[in-house]
């Protein structure tokens, strides 16, 4: 398997970041869809499942990464920890701001992620800041903020307060992930994404089923919603999972959730060609392309030292260690 990751090279990162991102555009899409008339922590509890059930047939079906499941079903607490922050909180921040603000509003929160990781590298884990990227941040955040404000409400009846709670709920839900991707790399950087996302996808599926359980109208959900759901986990999601876990290893949390910039022009497109929304006005363009210049000022190399280090690739020898 080391010697399958080395012989993708330079080239297989661009083609994973691509193919990430169209599947995290059409999901968006398709989850605005499902919220709109189906319980969101069911959306979120089935969307899981169905991806655990995926991802848990791949690798029982490939033998060499039994050891490292049974490696990474031993740390428990890591498991349930990254199970909470990367499903239970993302789902559940995402998916009630799609409830409230709409797909392409979250896109575009979740599209900070980068900055969010940025500003958790600085506090948490001491990476180096910049002026340009600190000032790259504050950019992000204030246009993805004006964006959301500025187009109306993603209901008839949703006023200021809706808009602000759903960006509220997106803007913990992505910083839940955010910090989901330093603790997956920090405790599963010697495992294959294959070995460890059955258990951690099967926490997750777990708590998410007891709160929709608990919380959720799931009677009220019909069999085609059902099957919605499960098409959206099996087919979207779980390749997503794997692919975006495969870059954590490679380039590093920042650089995985830096390909989330391209997803609310996808997402916003999606809907105007499904016909769930208009079509960009000037001031909706001009907050994107400000968003996208804040972004790219955080996550663009800084040529120092210690950065050139961090923006490299794995060398061999890492990368062989994070493969049994």
């Amino acid at each position: 398997m080391s010697g399958e990751r080395r012989g993708r090279g330079s080239l297989g990162t661009p083609a994973l970041s691509c193919l990430m991102v169209l599947l995290l555009a059409t999901g968006w899409v398709l989850s605005g869809k499902l919220v709109s008339d189906t319980p969101p922590l069911a959306v979120a509890a089935g969307r899981t499942a169905a991806s655990f059930a995926v991802i848990s047939a791949i690798s029982a079906l490939r033998p060499r990464t039994w050891t490292a499941i049974r490696v990474t079903g031993g740390r428990r607490g890591a498991v349930v920890l990254l199970a909470f922050l990367g499903f239970f909180a993302y789902y559940t921040g995402t998916l009630l701001g799609i409830d409230r603000i709409g797909a392409s509003r979250v896109g575009l929160v979740v599209s900070l992620l980068p900055c969010i990781t940025f500003v958790i590298g600085i506090v948490a884990f001491r990476e180096q800041a910049g002026t340009r990227r600190v000032l790259g941040t504050l950019l992000a955040v204030a246009a993805a903020l004006g964006y959301a404000l500025e187009d109306g409400p993603a209901r008839a009846d949703a006023g200021t307060g809706v808009l602000v709670t759903g960006v509220l709920f997106a803007l913990a839900g992505t910083f839940a992930y955010a910090l989901y991707g330093y603790v997956y790399r920090k405790h599963m950087s010697d495992v294959p994404p294959l070995a460890a996302l059955p258990a951690v996808t099967g926490a997750g599926t777990v708590m998410l089923g007891l709160a929709a359980a608990v919380f959720a109208p799931l009677g009220d959900v019909s069999a085609a919603q059902w099957a919605a759901v499960a098409v959206l986990g099996a087919v979207l999601t779980a390749p997503v999972f794997v692919i975006s876990h495969e870059l954590i290893l490679r380039k590093g949390p920042l650089f995985t959730s830096s390909v989330a910039l391209v997803v609310p022009f996808l997402v916003r497109l999606g809907e105007w060609a499904w016909g769930e929304a208009d079509a960009p006005g000037p001031a909706s363009l001009l907050f994107l392309a400000l968003c996208s210049a804040g972004v790219w000022m955080t996550v663009a190399p800084v040529r120092t030292p210690a950065t050139e280090e961090e923006d490299q690739a794995p060398s061999p020898t890492q990368t062989e260690r994070s493969t049994p």
